[in-house]
């Protein structure tokens, strides 16, 4: 519990106001007289209360109490500093930079909170593969080919996400959370005591199948307890946790230049993640809109027959979105220290340096995509954000010296816009009753298309003297045909509740 005094001198008009119901960062009912409780705020416990007294000018000297307890676990100290400060200075009306569009109640609050940290876990796991990979196949003797392999096997990992986000459509979002996180992290860590390559690359499939499946229901029960207009904002935050649990596998990498076992630190610390998806479990309510899950509309009723009509509609049209997305952008990723070490001569620590430099403003992007696709709508920032972005990454391939980091530097943050907007479009657009399976369908026709863009950019620069950089401009129209799509296809969905964009759910 925090308590907040402020001691003030008032006259009638402001004595007034402050006791009237506040209606900013919190909304206040009237708890009795010159007290007020909680109506609606990211708190858990929250009064004010009002003790005035006459002064001798005609004045009132007025001190107000505010006790409160933030609905914000894990990260409650992050946000202490401005809680407090928006208590302090009481506004006419809700409106922070530093907040989501609309005001989160105690529930949402504490959701959010508690999927950033699983997320973060998520992003971690993600991301120990490839970054260790070469360190391994050092320890075991393997070559290249044998790497590319493993990496090309375990994205056959996407089809134990397939099935378990569609069972989360049976069994509830929260039990296949907690089930995938676990196991993703004990198949990792069961990774670092492999004793060769293709042990590592078996756990890792799996391990990245389930991480791949926690992933998606992170999104799926932050969209399906957000507020309609804070749906994207929600997303963005999620985002940079994964964003944060990527960067903590490379903090913990050069563990691998101690010894060439060292990598092997990198999968065991996966253990911890554990405990981080077992505690959040405890906490973690059910997605409220699977408990309030009502029976399917009757087979052969005409309710039944459009909601079938438009789920296909809507999943044709995001898995040929995600298929056309991946196929630029995996080779884009894929395909960048490659270039960078031969064809601008980047040495391994300009190669680190670029990544850092490039790479770690790309929360500026995402947090202010996911900001205005709430204010201006998903449709324009998701296609400004794709057409900037694909458009400066692709330009980096063919540029060198200061506008080689100037370019990919805008291309991240650009395209960061565009993550936001479009990341929500799979859970928003899909009824309680598929929205697993839906989403899990589109991830695997999107990992299809990685593995076919990074064949086709491959072939391609072999055979255009070595360079990458015109295979992916070929490659590139597939996210303009996206941004397209979005703009005349796509439906809007800002500030829509789900029920009206899946009427099937009423």
């Amino acid at each position: 519990m925090t308590r907040l005094t402020n001691d003030l001198v008032c006259d009638e008009a402001q004595l007034a106001i402050l006791r009237t119901p506040r209606d900013d960062i919190v909304a206040e009912n009237p708890d009795g007289h010159d007290t007020w409780q909680l109506s609606h705020g990211p708190f858990s416990t929250y009064q004010r209360r009002l003790d005035v007294r006459s002064s001798d000018d005609g004045n009132w000297n007025v001190t107000e109490t505010i006790d409160f307890s933030l609905a914000v676990p894990v990260w409650g100290r992050l946000f202490s500093f401005p809680i407090r400060r928006a208590l302090r200075r009481r506004q006419d009306s809700y409106g922070y930079w530093w907040a989501p569009p609309d005001r989160l109640d105690a529930r949402a609050s504490t959701v959010l909170a508690l999927l950033c940290a699983v997320q973060i876990v998520d992003g971690y796991l993600g991301t120990v593969l490839t970054q260790t990979i070469t360190f391994a196949a050092d320890e075991f003797g393997r070559d290249n080919t044998a790497q590319g392999l493993v990496l090309g096997g375990v994205r056959a990992g996407v089809l134990i996400a397939l099935v378990t986000v569609a069972a989360a459509d049976r069994r509830g979002r929260k039990s296949l959370l907690v089930m995938a996180g676990v196991g993703s992290c004990a198949f990792t860590v069961m990774g670092g005591l492999s004793n060769g390559l293709w042990m590592l690359g078996a756990t890792q499939l799996v391990a990245r199948g389930m991480s791949t499946a926690l992933g998606i229901l992170i999104v799926i029960i932050a969209v399906e307890e957000m507020p309609a207009r804070n749906r994207a904002w929600g997303a963005s935050v999620l985002v940079l946790s994964a964003g944060l649990g990527s960067g903590m596998a490379v903090w913990v990498l050069p563990v691998a230049d101690v010894d060439v076992r060292g990598w092997r630190v990198v999968y065991l610390v996966a253990a911890i993640g554990v405990l981080v998806v077992l505690a959040v479990g405890r906490r973690l309510p059910e997605s409220r809109r699977f408990e309030d899950l009502h029976a399917s509309p009757v087979e052969g009723s005409t309710a039944a027959d459009e909601a079938r009509a438009r789920r296909r509609r809507r999943l044709g049209l995001l898995a040929v979105s995600a298929f056309l997305l991946a196929m630029f952008a995996a080779p884009a990723s894929g395909f960048q220290n490659d270039f960078l070490k031969d064809e601008r001569g980047f040495s391994a620590a300009q190669i680190s340096l670029f990544t850092l430099v490039t790479n770690t403003p790309a929360g500026i992007g995402v947090l202010l995509g996911g900001y205005l696709a709430e204010t201006r709508g998903r449709r324009p920032i998701g296609a400004i954000g794709l057409i900037l972005g694909v458009g400066f990454a692709t330009l980096t391939f063919f540029s060198s010296g200061p506008a080689l980091w100037l370019l990919a530097l805008g291309g991240v943050v650009l395209g960061g816009m565009a993550v936001p907007a479009l990341v929500v479009y799979g859970p928003e657009l899909f009824g309680t009753h598929d929205r697993g399976r839906a989403n899990g369908t589109i991830v695997t026709v999107g990992v299809v298309g990685s593995a076919i863009g990074l064949l086709i950019a491959g072939f391609l620069s072999d055979n255009m003297g070595g360079e990458i950089g015109p295979a992916l401009a070929l490659l590139a129209f597939g996210p303009l045909a996206v941004a397209a799509l979005v703009l005349t296809v796509y439906p809007e969905t800002a500030a829509m509740e789900l029920e009206d964009l899946n009427p099937e759910d009423l």
